[in-house]
């Protein structure tokens, strides 16, 4: 018997999410509806530019939101991370222990400087723009790898924003490596256009040969592939992994479960804020695959429970109404 469903590698940030107008942001000058990497007296220029708006707070990071939503649904998660010895590293750890995942800073010493952050502007269209300050994730290494800890789960989950980090990558390598090893599954998620704009070749190197799962959006998928529609990505996808799930905002998901394709619909609801959106289908997914449910019933849940949360502002449900999604 596994200890865990789910071992997630990514950064650790802690979110700030803010509800923005479209004025607004273009006045920022950010780039509407992607994540931008951005320094350190960037972020608090921005955070001062915002200041006369409220926002919510929660430990994040895309690998996190994951994990958390497959624990929210009933699952068991190790989370691999890096936070300093700060007050919002205080308030990171304490967030995943309240919502039960386990991480390799458990009763382990944290380095000295700042906790990486990540601020979130929600448009009136649900679009969500990203601005994030990396802080100590940046440094986030193969010393934070867990071996036993992912010898002991079901899967092998890495977050595709860690590409851009080196050590962050080739801390991913090593653990898709201890995954192989000890015959656990390995699953990538690609986690934003940009990502694969500029790191494409490091993304390669994350799925490595072995990739049992890969979850993307379409526009990730046919940057990633070279192509222009979901189906011709799709195409080319099973050379990467050997299951896929693309999603395609309100029309759905398209995904492959090594045999066949099946196109999953999307419940039709008035969307609010999209971020997380991907996270919860990754996790929801996971989850279903590691409770008996099969390829099909886990996308139809990952589907029911990403078009859940984009009737939320934020990034994740309380747990009531994630773990309700099971019926």
């Amino acid at each position: 018997m596994k200890h865990y469903d789910l071992y997630g590698i990514g950064n650790a940030l802690v979110d700030m999410e803010y509800r923005i107008s479209d004025q607004k942001l273009e006045e920022l000058g950010v780039d509407k509806g992607l994540m931008t990497l951005i320094e350190e007296d960037q972020h608090h220029a921005l955070v001062d530019k915002l200041s006369e708006l409220s926002h919510k707070k929660a430990c994040g990071g895309s690998a996190a939101n994951t994990v958390i939503a497959l624990a929210q649904l009933g699952g068991d998660g190790f989370y691999t991370c890096k936070v300093a010895n700060d007050e919002p590293g205080d308030f990171y750890l304490q967030d995943m222990a309240d919502c039960n995942v386990d991480t390799n800073l458990d009763g382990v010493s944290r380095v000295s400087g700042n906790t990486g952050k990540c601020i979130v502007m929600v448009t009136p269209d649900a679009d969500r723009t990203m601005n994030t300050y990396l802080g100590v994730t940046v440094n986030l290494s193969e010393d934070e790898v867990v071996a036993d800890a992912i010898a002991q789960s079901k899967y092998m989950y890495m977050e595709g924003y860690v590409v851009t980090s080196d050590s962050g990558r080739a801390a991913a390598i090593k653990a898709a490596g201890i995954a192989r090893e000890a015959g656990v599954p390995t699953v990538l998620t690609l986690s934003d256009p940009n990502m694969v704009n500029f790191f494409r070749d490091g993304l390669l190197q994350m799925a490595g040969d072995d990739l049992d799962l890969l979850f993307c959006n379409e526009a990730e998928a046919t940057l990633m592939t070279g192509t222009d529609s979901v189906e011709a990505a799709a195409a080319e996808l099973k050379t990467l992994a050997r299951r896929f799930a693309i999603t395609v905002g309100a029309d759905g998901s398209l995904v492959y479960d090594g045999t066949d394709f099946h196109k999953i619909l999307a419940d039709k609801v008035d969307v609010i804020d999209t971020n997380g959106a991907g996270d919860m289908y990754a996790g929801a997914f996971l989850y279903g695959l590691t409770h008996s449910m099969s390829f099909v019933q886990s996308a139809e849940l990952a589907s029911r429970a990403a078009s859940k949360i984009v009737t939320h502002f934020g990034p994740r449900l309380p747990t009531e109404q994630t773990r309700a999604l099971l019926g």
